[in-house]
């Protein structure tokens, strides 16, 4: 029976092997079985979980035990660190003995070897293969055949060699000191022309080999202080977002949803979820059912009837209930344009087929009079008494003053007794009562019925 406690490479168990093992195991939690025991004659913990007890696929021996949890005697797991030590990929790039004199059947048609096909072969491509020309033939690649476990098939660190790591710090070792070897060059030209040129008198003549080497040092430590600070001003601007989203989750300094009313009768809050969704200030005039001020935070349920939740919610219905019905296409997640124009179309549809609808009604039935409705003076009441004569005057009761407005009534300049534009003749607006076409002309009506 695979033991609980052996690694990757225990096969896979039938059912009635999984059951008995797992018996096995309450039994042993409860005692009534003796506990398992390592190579080593110790007993093992049959409470310990199985991600801790079971081995890594590249520590398992295929034994019963904890050892890929305890330490050697130099203080370092038993566990291998390098691609020499576990004898994978080791041979990668090797060749078996040496190249064939002709080709062999089956062997790649571009350089002759049996170890690849020709889809995969890694040479130059040639004009002629080694299957035409006999000629260049390589050698077999060494292929090694690797078994590995569930685990060790999705490591993504397997294969890894930590001696490309080491190679590419010499490299960029190389390349820093190519650099301050240039700069010293350069700095060594920009001394020799100051002194030449005589501009740095004296006092350049007296620099000595200690002062320019201490003049490189404070030269290079600042280029290299500048590239730190550019290099973290990188950083804080590619992380300005982050940053700015953990340090807004909730701003210290505004009030917690739980202190806003401490009646245990107001708004219940989740502590679980951080949630309130009733409004806390309801029933207090201040954002509440009575009130009309707007108040800081009005309850979780306020946004989901804000702004455009609603219509969001009702795409996502619509993007579900044309998915029963077999259009695969509308999905609100993965294509938001194309579900909101099919909603936008199917609402049009929709407007167009229940007005169609009503008008066949009405011209089947008749009664379109009655959904007129009547003026809103009629539904309105008003307490004021006014009785109306036949003619729309005012008989008896209060009579509505008439609206003021900005501009001065029942004024007329120039001695007119009407507006202008109250008479028109040949194409031109004048006065009624002197029946002149100016605008600024004094009126001589009273002259003239003299």
């Amino acid at each position: 029976m695979a033991s609980k406690y052996s690694g990757a490479g225990a096969g896979r168990l039938t059912r009635e092997d999984y059951k008995k093992q797992k018996d096995l195991e309450a039994a042993r939690k409860a005692g009534t079985a003796p506990p398992e025991v390592d190579e080593d004659g110790n007993a093992i913990n049959p409470h310990i979980p199985q991600f801790m007890s079971k081995a890594p696929w590249y520590m398992d021996t295929g034994k019963t035990g904890l050892q890929h949890q305890r330490k050697t005697n130099n203080g370092r797991r038993e566990a291998p660190t390098s691609i020499d030590e576990t004898g994978w990929y080791s041979s990668r790039g090797e060749k078996v003995g040496q190249a064939p004199k002709k080709y062999r059947k089956g062997a790649c048609e571009n350089c002759g070897a049996m170890s690849h096909g020709t889809r995969d072969c890694m040479e130059r491509p040639r004009k002629k293969g080694a299957r035409w020309t006999g000629k260049s033939m390589m050698a077999d690649e060494v292929v090694q055949s690797v078994e590995l476990s569930y685990d060790a098939k999705r490591d993504r660190w397997n294969g890894y060699d930590a001696a490309d790591h080491r190679r590419l710090m010499e490299d960029w070792e190389l390349v820093e000191e190519a650099r301050r070897k240039r700069k010293a060059d350069d700095l060594d030209r920009e001394a020799e022309a100051a002194a030449m040129a005589g501009k740095s008198g004296t006092a350049a003549a007296a620099v000595d080999g200690s002062a320019l080497a201490e003049d490189i040092e404070a030269q290079f430590a600042s280029s290299d202080e500048e590239e730190d600070e550019e290099h973290q001003k990188q950083q804080q601007n590619d992380s300005a977002k982050s940053k700015s989203t953990v340090r807004n989750l909730r701003i210290r300094e505004d009030t917690a949803k739980y202190l806003r009313n401490l009646d245990p009768d107001s708004a219940y809050y989740d502590p679980k979820t951080r949630s309130m969704r009733e409004n806390p200030y309801a029933g207090k005039g201040a954002g509440g059912e009575g009130g009309s001020a707007q108040v800081a935070y009005a309850g979780d349920n306020f946004i989901r009837y804000a702004g455009e939740a609603q219509d969001v919610a009702k795409k996502e219905v619509f993007a579900w209930e044309a998915n029963e019905r077999g259009n695969s296409s509308a999905h609100f997640q993965a294509n938001p344009t194309q579900t909101s124009l099919m909603y936008n179309e199917f609402k049009s549809k929709k407007d167009t087929l229940k007005d169609s609808q009503r008008r066949a009604l009405l011209s089947a039935y008749g009664g379109e009079e009655h959904l007129q409705a009547p003026p809103r003076e009629l539904l309105v009441q008003d307490e004021r008494y006014v009785e109306y004569s036949r003619t729309g005057q005012v008989i008896s009761g209060e009579v509505r003053p008439a609206i003021s407005t900005r501009y001065k009534e029942d004024v007329y300049p120039m001695n007119h007794s009407s507006v202008f534009g109250s008479w028109w003749a040949d194409g031109k607006w004048g006065y009624r009562c002197c029946k002149q076409t100016l605008r600024n002309a004094y009126c001589t009506a009273s002259a003239l019925a003299k």
